[in-house]
């Protein structure tokens, strides 16, 4: 859109499954989305509980307990004010329980974007088993920032998406997940591939623990190339993008012989 903002500070990360060592980093995290002034913050998927996916049994206490849990913490999204804030949350709507994507602002508050669709169901991620599908709508979100694209997780691997998504004008695909340790290269490989493939900024936040998730959150520019990544020395980091790279990039080979 015309009125859209063009350089922009987005800010990703990878926060703690541990429930303390969250509390402990969310401080640190308001602490650098302040200092750094971020307009936009990525949050990793589901972010405000322990991963409950470790088993594929699923269990209704468990799962009011992680909703329970969202809900609290999305009243401290102001605490991230005046930056967007992007993340997903766990919900039940019509006696189906959702991997629900969201935008959050200061002036609009909470908006429901899209559902996760594509869900695993292996060891330590029975996603399926827990949740169900939401409706397969890829629909790009109006923003401040022009065309937002949601690829959550697993989803960065529908390239047909992403590519459907440049063809609609989208500037920056975001990518929250919960991606394990072993795995991380191949994830980075997805978040550049998919970024050339719809000529817009990847953006990406993930979980970390010690034993199985990988963090290494990411910001990847139009043509592939890594402008930012999180680590655990560094599990923060801001970088500021042009979006009007995003809208070029459309344009330029290889997305303009696809179509």
């Amino acid at each position: 859109s015309v009125m859209a903002k063009e350089k922009i500070k987005v800010t990703v990360c990878e926060m703690p499954d541990s429930p303390a060592l969250f509390e402990r980093d969310w401080e640190r995290l308001v602490a650098h989305v302040r200092a750094n002034g971020s307009d936009l913050v990525l949050l990793n998927e589901l972010p405000f509980a322990e991963w409950f996916g470790v088993t594929p049994h699923y269990d209704p206490a468990t799962w009011q307990a992680v909703e329970a849990a969202h809900a609290r913490w999305l009243e401290k999204l102001p605490e991230l004010a005046p930056a967007t804030v992007i993340s997903t949350r766990p919900l039940t709507r019509d006696g189906k329980r959702l991997n629900q994507g969201f935008i959050w602002t200061p002036q609009g508050g909470l908006q429901d974007t899209h559902q996760k669709y594509y869900l695993p169901d292996e060891e330590g991620v029975w996603e399926a088993s827990w949740y169900q599908p939401g409706d397969r709508v890829f629909k790009p979100v109006e923003t401040e920032f022009g065309k937002i694209g949601f690829l959550i997780c697993s989803e960065l691997w529908a390239m047909g998406w992403a590519q459907a998504y440049g063809k609609a004008g989208v500037r920056l695909l975001v990518t929250p997940r919960a991606t394990g340790i072993s795995s991380v290269p191949k994830w980075v490989i997805g978040g550049q591939a998919s970024a050339i493939v719809a000529g817009a900024f990847s953006l990406s936040s993930n979980r970390v623990s010690s034993a199985a998730f990988g963090g290494t959150g990411w910001v990847i520019g139009p043509d592939g190339e890594i402008l930012g990544q999180t680590s655990a020395k560094e599990p923060f980091v801001t970088v500021e993008i042009d979006l009007t790279e995003a809208d070029r990039a459309k344009a330029t080979y290889p997305r303009y012989v696809l179509d």
